[in-house]
């Protein structure tokens, strides 16, 4: 696999076969489209292209939109990385990109730079100025082009759910791990930065390490207590713990933490980065009459998270 920073050079040499999207979370849905496209590739003896963006057009076309990311870019192209695609083609989408018309941005990118023969889209698919454009001008503009535009198949994981990246956001922002998870094909991940707390849940016998939510790159689910799985620099493997979202009721904190008790661990992880895996809900948020009463509250939490850690893969 290549990854290609697109600039005004860049040409490839042989034909391909693409496809083009922002693919954030790169979820079961994306990897059935990229899945079409290095089939297609395959059989036409052409390389494999999947094309993105270093950001979210959003972000470019609205100065204070701030998006709430399922992957940092790094992490997006990892991911787009194992699917089996020969090339990703990574987009500087800048004013200029997002004033381009459909068919200029076919023929300037895709026609002459990228020397693509064949464009597969998923069918919820827009790109050009404004969006305005769809699936039959796409092949119109092809047909002049000489790029073949072809319509992926619906993607249908059973039980009538709608897998697509707005969809596992929603998941998040309710808490429903499990569903995003399933949407994802993989278990939601996110780091960040460990920095000084205020050291209750140390003195309830649950020390934590405090995430940094400023130094997190994705989207933070919703508030309330988790059984996660937690990457520590310097250690292969990961250690189960129990993570806390919110605001700290039961002590009058107003501002949102990310607080994770790791099992089983002892040492200095202030500075250091962390990533943690969400396996599932425990419970949401409350608070509780005494610190007492909340670290009677921990211990039966940690015995869930346990279960949950026992039984769920972390993939």
């Amino acid at each position: 696999m290549e990854t290609t920073y697109l600039d005004h050079n860049t040409r490839l040499q042989q034909p391909c076969v693409g496809t083009i999207g922002f693919f954030d979370g790169v979820h079961r849905g994306h990897r059935f489209l990229i899945g079409c496209v290095t089939s297609a590739a395959k059989d036409a003896g052409m390389e494999s292209v999947v094309i993105t963006f270093d950001k979210h057009p959003r972000q470019v076309l609205q100065s204070d939109y701030v998006p709430r990311l399922l992957t940092t870019t790094e992490e997006k192209l990892r991911l787009l990385s194992a699917t089996g695609v020969d090339r990703i083609v990574v987009l500087h989408f800048t004013p200029e990109m997002a004033a381009m018309t459909a068919f200029d941005f076919m023929d300037t990118v895709l026609h002459r730079q990228l020397h693509m023969s064949k464009l597969i889209i998923g069918y919820d698919n827009h790109f050009g100025q404004g969006g305005k454009e769809g699936f039959s001008d796409y092949c119109r503009y092809g047909s002049l082009l000489g790029i073949d535009v072809e319509a992926a198949p619906s993607f249908e994981p059973g039980g009538g759910l709608h897998v697509s990246s707005s969809q596992v956001r929603r998941f998040l922002a309710e808490g429903d791990i499990a569903s995003a998870n399933f949407c994802l094909g993989y278990t939601y991940t996110l780091g960040g930065t460990v920095a000084h707390g205020f050291a209750e849940g140390r003195r309830m016998g649950f020390p934590t390490a405090n995430i940094d939510p400023q130094t997190v790159g994705q989207m933070i689910p919703a508030t309330g207590v988790y059984a996660v799985r937690v990457m520590l620099p310097g250690h292969t493997g990961s250690l189960g713990g129990m993570l806390n979202i919110g605001s700290r009721p039961t002590f009058g904190g107003t501002d949102v933490t990310i607080e994770v008790n790791v099992f089983n661990f002892t040492g200095n992880l202030y500075e250091k980065k962390l990533r943690v895996g969400f396996l599932g809900r425990i419970r949401s948020e409350r608070k509780f009459s005494s610190a007492e009463a909340l670290a009677s509250q921990l211990a039966d939490d940690r015995l869930k998270a346990e279960t949950i850690i026992k039984h769920t893969p972390f993939i």
